[in-house]
């Protein structure tokens, strides 16, 4: 980024501070200088006006001009330029004048021709390569008085500044960002712009129709403009040469001018290119997305690709559309890396992010058109939807932490107005600020901390001995990594072994038990083999295949589980865990004679609880597979939340697969698993009671109705209860008896027989008012 003293002094008041300390204020605020470079027009260097102009009688390509330079009469020069013409204000270097590296002016004869001095062009005296020929002047470099010394003119005495900026501080391309950061630093204000816009009386809609697509990602303003009379003056052409910027025309070179002074993109279109309706005399343009996804503009053939290719004139004329416009540059850089498309010089600003004030550059850009002759359409086209405001809570506290100064509130309150934040203060040590469009950099308090420190100064801050302190560095991801650990091992503990399967499965299988599939639409295009076209939605299914396989190879007893990523039918991911045991309960032994029993459902029950802790069982509502037999299953609760599932696998299964009647498998939920600490709690010291009660329960009431009511009851003294057994018989009828046993202790005292009596009937009068429940 090229900026020049006399430029910034366009938008701030940098008269009294020289460019040493400029300099250093922009490596304070982190935009490190690069280098300065100035140019010196010499001594002897004054404007002449051209009085006549003649060819030279001896030579085709030289020219002989009377040239005035102030003095008492007119000076003779042989000039070759091309460009050189009668009544140009020119500079001229006179007899005696040293031009560098020691060429010095003399008198000569030329084909025998007198010759007092030499006509200069821009890299004759010092400055940047404007043309071919000689340079031109025109009174914005001031008023033209002939005879005075060039180098006297304030605005010729270039002093660039050279900034190398990183390439999150797309604010900081252009004129207006650099001036923004000195403003802030040394707390001078923006001058107010007055643009004098001249207009035609023509309105745009005479011109210009846009037709602009719904789902676009920019933002547009379109202007119009008659640039017959249009000259873009000397100064504009030299301050583009001093950045490095080259263009066609004076109009591309004003468009160009504009935009590295407001940071907004800018853009031209004649009306010879666009497409232009005879019969009204009206151009239309066309904003739609292409192929890739990019916004273009397009009128007989593609004008432009937003943010990527800006395109150039062709076909000269003098009604021009004149185009700002904004794309987020985090959607362009993505779409631009995704498709590997080509780019071209306006990609480096909007893929850092650009100006997105469109009005500003607007309107920089017509009063610049304006100003020089060019006359403007009333009103404009716009396609403009409100940038989403990025708002932070800022704790100050925090932001003098991460600086390690405490810097008063006031101060940053300040600091971030200067930089355009918006604040508002809230209570304490709060306060809330509203990012800047510009700023896309600006994510997080850390980022905000940073504005502060390059505005304080890093020099400012004082210097402190390092401390180093121990953090809470746990997370759900190394919570998830103890917890699956946990369960490893008490798995091992109880028999188990651990088996990794494929995410992928076969899609008719899980079809043909009534398993959910994945939407055919977001399933594998390509599997690896046929049996695993689909993604898994079970792990069930899996551990089965395993237990048929081990028994293939003359297992009894397979006891196996696995922790791993199911899906659901939109392909979401889930984590799963399931175990499986089928046949004997232990291997042969001589403790039980070689004959051990199969395992049964209380016992696979128990496994699973001293592995994931203790849960409570309730039968399933739904049989939500074939797996699942009918009469052995149930759901799994802890702490009232449903995990998982456990059950005896269907005969007709284990016959499809060649295995033992008795299998029995439960799916876990791993998320809903808790690896909670251990929490100490005070043990009472007094004696424990227990105490049976036995109930007439009607067949169609389920034991849940029953936990429910004596949970409720929130009697302290009941540490435990648990049903141990159930009675039937003819007298009984359509009920069964049921006996449940308490475990009653006290905190504070030793329980008295009428202490226990008291809750035994509170629990027994709760069970008839609700259920109407009796006393065996």
């Amino acid at each position: 980024m090229i900026a020049t003293r006399n430029w910034l002094q366009e938008f701030i008041d940098i008269s009294h501070i020289n460019t040493k300390d400029i300099c250093n204020a922009l490596n304070s605020v982190g935009l490190e200088v690069d280098g300065i470079e100035k140019f010196f027009i010499p001594n002897g260097v004054l404007v002449g006006k051209i009085i006549s102009c003649q060819k030279h009688p001896e030579a085709d390509k030289l020219n002989i001009c009377q040239v005035d330079i102030g003095t008492a009469s007119t000076i003779q020069i042989v000039c070759g330029a091309s460009n050189v013409t009668k009544n140009q204000f020119v500079p001229v270097a006179t007899v005696g004048t040293n031009l560098g590296d020691n060429f010095i002016i003399k008198k000569a004869k030329i084909r025998g021709v007198d010759s007092c001095g030499m006509i200069c062009s821009s890299t004759e005296i010092g400055l940047p390569e404007l043309n071919d020929g000689i340079l031109e002047l025109d009174d914005s470099i001031g008023d033209l008085i002939i005879g005075k010394e060039l180098n006297e003119y304030p605005i010729l005495s270039f002093e660039t500044i050279q900034i190398e900026l990183t390439a999150n501080r797309g604010d900081c391309l252009s004129i207006n960002g650099i001036a923004r950061e000195i403003s802030t630093y040394f707390n001078i204000p923006f001058h107010k712009q007055e643009y004098n816009i001249k207009s035609n009386n023509l309105a745009i809609g005479q011109i210009l129709d846009v037709k602009c697509d719904s789902e676009l990602d920019s933002n547009f303003i379109f202007r119009a403009s008659d640039i017959e009379n249009f000259k873009l003056p000397l100064l504009y052409k030299l301050r583009m040469a001093l950045v490095g910027i080259k263009k066609n025309t004076d109009i591309e070179t004003a468009v160009a001018y504009s935009t590295h002074a407001t940071g907004v993109l800018l853009n031209v279109y004649t009306k010879a290119i666009a497409n232009n309706n005879e019969q009204n005399n009206i151009v239309s343009l066309s904003i739609k997305k292409d192929n890739n996804g990019f916004d273009t503009v397009n009128g007989k053939v593609l004008l432009s690709t937003i943010g990527v290719e800006t395109g150039y004139i062709v076909e000269e004329d003098n009604k021009i559309i004149i185009e700002a416009s904004y794309t987020n540059p985090k959607i362009l850089s993505q779409r631009v890396f995704d498709t590997k498309k080509q780019t071209g010089d306006i990609y480096y600003k909007a893929s850092r992010g650009s100006e997105p004030d469109l009005q500003l550059g607007m309107d920089y850009l017509t009063g610049l058109l304006s100003s020089c002759g060019s006359l403007i359409y009333n009103g404009s086209e716009q396609y403009v939807e409100d940038l989403e405001e990025k708002i932070l809570l800022i704790n100050l506290s925090k932001i003098n932490a991460i600086i390690g100064e405490e810097i008063p509130k006031d101060r940053i309150v300040s600091i971030l107005i200067g930089l355009k934040f918006k604040v508002k203060d809230n209570k304490d040590d709060l306060i809330s600020i509203t990012v800047p469009p510009f700023r896309h950099d600006i994510e997080n308090i850390a980022d905000v901390a940073e504005e502060i420190v390059r505005i304080v100064g890093i020099d400012n801050i004082k210097a402190k001995p390092l401390a180093i302190s121990e953090t809470n560095r746990t997370n759900k991801i190394s919570n998830q990594l103890k917890l699956i650990n946990k369960i490893r091992n008490n798995a091992i503990a109880n028999g188990f072994f651990e088996t990794i399967t494929y995410i992928f499965s076969q899609r008719d299988i899980l079809e043909k038990y009534n398993f959910e599939v994945v939407d055919t639409n977001k399933d594998i295009l390509n599997p690896i083999v046929k049996e695993l076209n689909t993604f898994r939605t079970t792990l069930e299914l899996n551990l089965i295949q395993a237990v048929s396989n081990n028994i293939k190879l003359g297992y009894k007893s397979i006891a196996l589980f696995e922790s791993g990523i199911i899906f659901d039918k939109s392909r979401k991911e889930h984590k799963s865990l399931a175990f499986v045991f089928s046949g004997a309960k232990e291997h042969e032994s001589i403790i039980n004679a070689g004959k051990p029993e199969a395992i049964d459902f209380f016992g696979f029950s128990q496994k699973i609880a001293n592995i994931i802790g203790d849960f409570e069982l309730e039968p399933m509502d739904n049989i939500l597979n074939d797996f699942i037999h009918p009469y052995q299953n149930a759901n799994i609760f802890i702490d009232k939340k449903n995990i998982g599932n456990i059950y005896k696998l269907h005969p007709d299964i284990a016959r499809d697969f060649d295995i033992f009647d008795d299998t029995f498998i439960a799916t876990i939920k791993f998320d809903m698993l808790k690896n909670n600490l251990v929490q100490a709690v005070d043990i009472s010291k007094y004696q424990m009671s227990k105490r049976d009660l036995s109930i007439v329960v009607p067949k169609n009431i389920s034991y849940k109705e029953i936990r429910k009511i004596i949970d409720s009851l929130n009697i302290e003294e009941i540490k435990q209860y648990n049903l141990i057994d159930i009675y039937t018989d003819k007298t009984l009828k359509n009920s069964e008896s049921l006996t449940i046993r308490f475990v009653l202790q006290s905190n504070h005292k030793t329980l008295q027989e009428d202490d226990i009596n008291k809750i035994i009937n509170k629990i027994v009068d709760s069970l008839k008012e609700k259920l109407n429940l009796i006393l065996r």
